[in-house]
This record gives structure tokens, C-alpha cells and sequence, in this order.
């Protein structure tokens, strides 16, 4: 009987893979997906068990929206598996946001909501957000980006993508000490952004 392969040969296999996509290897660009599949397919189905009832995106159609925004086959240079999973979270992140624009639209000509900025409740890891705050949290995490693109990137793995502390530490190649330091500073910075008057 065979050993299951460890999660660094997983790891290990991906970033070969990805440099092989890189280097015109179209087997390797094509045995991608099947290999990130389940492991999109679950975080995608953990961040959309955080959103408001009445969501009508599936977890299968953000792997497969996110998916095909990354490039589909024709995959672009990924450096590594925490470049591709970065730039994974990014693309379920702007789905997500277009998806709560159009519907915002399509219900309310265009006029987005006020959110009082007495409402004190929002957390960064709230297990749900109306589509109000999910458009504040987008706003808020652009600001962070400009003002500190790593801590950014965080939130991003751990509330888009739905990664452990400790997973979207490994995933940007830093310690776990750091990301907890920037978690907590991220998720604060946040919370004051998101408690702003529009």
C-alpha cells in the first residue's frame, strides 16, 4: 500500500508544474488545474459560506470565473504557490465585489446604501456581511493596499480566500509571528477605516 504524498510534495509538485507552464511545457500547464482544484473549490465554498443569504454565485462558479481570470490554460508566469494563490484570493476578491455591484444595480439603480458609521459590529472574520459592507471592507482594503500592500495581501489570503493564519503565512513565505503582527494591526486599521463617515 502506497504512502498518501505529504503536502509539501503537493507544494512542491505545484511550483514545478507552474515553472514548467512557464517554460512552454503545455502538459504541465493543463495539469494544473486538477492538481489546485479541490483545494480552490473548498476555499471558495468556505468563503461563500460567509456571505449573506441569498447569494446566487456558487463556490463552483468562483473556481471556475477565478480560474479562468488567472489565465485558464494559458497560464501567465506564476512564481511560486504562494504567487498563484495571491493572485487566486485577488481574483475571487474582485468576482465577488463585481457580483455584489451588479446586483446592486440591478435592485437599486446604482444608489448604494449608507452605512452608519455608528454600526460598530463589523469584523474583519464576521462570519457574514451585507453587500454594503463587503463594498465598504473592498474600499477600506484598497486603502490599505496603498498604504501597506503586504498587510493587504493578508487580509486578502485569510478573508477572500479563506486561509488560516498559519496557511497564508506559509503562502506568502513568512513567519507566523509576522502574520499574526499584521493581522492584528490590518484587522484594526480596517475597523477604524470601516467605522469612517462616507
Amino acid at each position: 500500500m502506497s504512502a498518501e504524498p505529504s503536502p509539501a510534495a503537493g507544494v512542491e509538485t505545484l511550483t514545478l508544474l507552474l515553472q514548467r507552464a512557464d517554460a512552454g511545457d503545455l502538459s504541465a500547464a493543463e495539469r494544473i488545474l486538477p492538481l489546485v482544484y479541490d483545494e480552490l473549490r473548498q476555499l471558495a465554498a468556505a468563503r461563500m459560506a460567509r456571505e449573506a443569504p441569498g447569494q446566487t454565485l456558487q463556490a463552483t462558479a468562483l473556481v471556475h470565473e477565478a480560474w479562468l481570470r488567472l489565465g485558464g490554460d494559458a497560464q501567465p508566469p506564476w512564481k511560486n504557490r504562494a504567487h498563484f494563490f495571491a493572485a487566486a484570493a485577488e481574483a475571487m476578491r474582485r468576482i465577488l465585489i463585481e457580483n455584489v455591484r451588479r446586483k446592486r444595480r440591478l435592485r437599486h439603480g446604482g444608489h448604494l446604501e449608507k452605512l452608519s458609521a455608528s454600526a460598530t459590529g463589523f469584523d474583519v472574520a464576521a462570519p457574514q456581511m451585507d453587500d454594503a459592507q463587503l463594498l465598504r471592507l473592498d474600499a477600506a482594503l484598497e486603502r490599505l493596499s496603498g498604504h501597506d500592500a503586504r498587510k493587504a495581501e493578508l487580509v486578502k489570503l485569510r478573508y477572500f480566500v479563506g486561509l488560516t493564519l498559519e496557511e497564508a503565512a506559509a503562502a506568502m513565505g513568512h513567519s507566523e509571528r509576522t502574520a499574526k503582527r499584521d493581522w492584528a494591526y490590518a484587522r484594526a486599521w480596517l475597523l477604524g477605516e470601516m467605522r469612517k463617515p462616507e
